[in-house]
């Protein structure tokens, strides 16, 4: 059987800050495996996860090299929250326009041991989101229905079950992979302007890989959850490349529709993908896209 390679490295999310007084769980999704915490709200991926090392400086040089933090990275106290920490930034330039932001926090939790808690997003930075979401995860005040099951046989898209059966499984929170049948990722947003910049924001990043070239880039005008719009159909290929992702999974291409739409009650960002050799419909898509997505004929 082929082995697929997840595209969530490919995906990293937009950055809209969420305010206080927003009911942040509608939006909110988890995923919980033996070591990491993902989470993922308004486009914005996170994560956490706790070593049993006491926090001093010995332990944190251990640390530092599993998440690749030099010994000439700046590392700040982030003076604003009650736990001790170390604070650090990293910052790679996708484009003139777009900056790739990784922050970490390496914080002394309540159990006097070491969480890690790292936020990925495109831009500035935001430090009331990080110090919220800190605050909120050391005070266990994540709520338990908002963590999706680590087995799959239905997901929640934005408000509706859809039922996937038992071989489809997550490569990350609200990233669902189904071997031959495609693959999607998806944010829920609190409004438009959050989700058009998440979906464009991964198109750059996409397209501006080394080992990846556009054949193809276009409009189409499709059916997303019931309502009628437009996405951007992309076809990127692989031939040639020294790409493990391409390599494994056996495809020589790679067509990827980015959708920002209203569903429901909020906004949605979604990214839906298929490799040339993978199974298609009569109507031209992976079967996992068509439970989302139809195209308009």
């Amino acid at each position: 059987m082929k082995k697929e390679i997840s595209l969530i490295f490919l995906f990293l999310s937009a950055f809209v800050y969420c305010q206080e007084n927003d009911d942040f769980t509608k939006r909110l999704k988890a995923l919980n495996t033996q070591s990491v915490t993902y989470y993922n709200v308004d486009g914005i991926d996170f994560s956490s996860q706790t070593y049993s090392y006491d926090f001093s400086e010995k332990s944190l040089k251990k640390i530092y090299r599993k998440f690749s933090i030099k010994d000439s990275d700046l590392k700040i106290k982030d003076e604003s929250l009650l736990n001790n920490n170390i604070h650090v930034v990293k910052n790679q330039k996708i484009t003139e326009n777009l900056i790739q932001t990784n922050s970490y926090y390496f914080v002394e939790d309540n159990s006097k041991t070491i969480t890690i808690i790292w936020f990925g997003y495109y831009n500035q930075p935001d430090k009331d989101f990080e110090k919220q979401y800190i605050n909120r995860i050391l005070k266990n005040e994540i709520p338990k229905d908002i963590f999706e099951s680590i087995s799959i046989d239905s997901i929640g898209f934005a408000g509706r079950k859809i039922k996937l059966g038992k071989n489809c499984y997550w490569t990350n929170v609200n990233t669902v992979q189904c071997p031959y049948n495609g693959e999607m990722n998806w944010s829920v947003h609190k409004n438009s302007s959050s989700a058009k910049t998440a979906v464009e924001n991964q198109f750059i990043s996409n397209k501006t890989r080394k080992d990846v070239k556009v054949i193809s880039e276009e409009q189409t005008d499709v059916v997303f959850e019931g309502t009628e719009t437009t996405a951007k159909k992309v076809v990127f290929d692989f031939t040639g490349m020294k790409s493990l992702m391409a390599g494994i999974s056996g495809g020589k291409t790679l067509t990827v529709y980015y959708i920002a739409e209203k569903v429901r009650d909020n906004y949605v960002s979604c990214v839906m993908s298929f490799w040339n050799n993978d199974n298609l419909t009569q109507n031209g898509l992976a079967p996992l896209l068509e439970e989302v997505m139809q195209l308009k004929k």
